[in-house]
């Protein structure tokens, strides 16, 4: 006999790995998440079987997620950036209802789990349920088992911090052009041509979860941000590829050879611009643990 719970379990994998994805900013996070939602399901099924399953699931896999995002900023090392997914894996995920607040495509964006960051555990799980996915202040509350009008104080104050924390969206081709202009730059060591790139109050953000050399804290000022890549160039130049990560162009980097210890030998970057086509934001994750399974997928 088939266990019933089996087709269950693949309709609601997918929304899962996103829900978690989105609570967390980590996809191997999501991916393991999900596993022990399953896990649960199967060892310590609910007590009432007469009731769909799927809203069980989603409370545990809420639960686990919100653990998991405490303990992360708590360990996390230095500045955080969300794991990278290629675009490809996300446009797997089932559309949206167009009455949500945010697309699915949107809520995956570095720019948007950024902002989530300002909020706390519960108000995340809030605003992802309602703005996202869409479901009801009944079904948001009966998911992270709250009174209604928690839910609504909840979703009252994330909406209000996360439209301080959000910025706005770069179009792709002007990111893609400013990416490889900056990064001809560097490669030809023409600090004019860099400095005019960025803007003054430029900011990059590295993450190296203290595995590989990175900035701890954000990189603040265009002098500042020139002098970081100066000082962290390789005499080896490393192969550069553009890609589509969570919805925006990034560059992907890897090195032919081994590095120093300590030098990240690959990592994602993508950078953001203002209307004037100054480089105002550059985010890199180089932290191997971060990008073992973005890779993986690449190869």
């Amino acid at each position: 006999m088939t266990d019933p719970r089996t087709s269950v379990f693949a309709r609601e994998q997918r929304p899962l790995w996103g829900l978690c994805y989105r609570m967390t900013g980590s996809a191997a996070d999501a991916d393991e998440l999900v596993q022990e939602t399953f896990a649960r399901a199967i060892e310590r099924p609910p007590k009432d079987d007469s009731r769909p399953l799927g809203p069980w699931l989603r409370t545990v896999a809420l639960n686990l997620a919100r653990d998991r995002l405490r303990r992360r900023k708590e360990t996390h090392v230095g500045s955080f950036v969300p794991e990278p997914v290629a675009s490809s894996e996300l446009s797997e995920e089932p559309e949206g209802s167009p009455e949500s607040r945010f697309s699915r495509a949107e809520s995956a964006s570095w720019a948007f789990l950024l902002a989530l960051e300002v909020l706390s555990d519960k108000q995340r799980a809030v605003l992802v349920l309602r703005d996202v996915y869409d479901l009801s202040t009944r079904e948001t509350a009966t998911a992270l088992e709250l009174t209604e009008s928690h839910v609504k104080v909840l979703l009252h104050r994330a909406r209000a911090a996360l439209d301080e924390a959000r910025s706005p969206a770069t179009p792709s081709e002007r990111a893609t052009e400013a990416m490889m202009r900056f990064y001809t730059a560097l490669v030809t060591e023409d600090l004019d041509a860099m400095k005019a790139l960025l803007r003054e109050d430029v900011v990059m953000v590295t993450d190296g979860n203290g595995e590989v050399h990175a900035a701890r804290k954000p990189v603040i000022g265009r002098d500042k941000v020139v002098t970081f890549h100066r000082k962290t160039k390789q005499p080896v130049l490393p192969t550069v590829e553009l890609a589509q990560v969570n919805g925006a162009p990034a560059m992907v980097y890897r090195y032919p050879i081994a590095v120093k210890p300590g030098v990240p030998p690959f990592g994602v970057i993508q950078m953001d611009v203002d209307d004037d086509g100054k480089i105002w934001r550059i985010l890199a994750v180089n932290a191997p643990s971060k990008l073992a399974r973005f890779f993986d997928a690449q190869t």
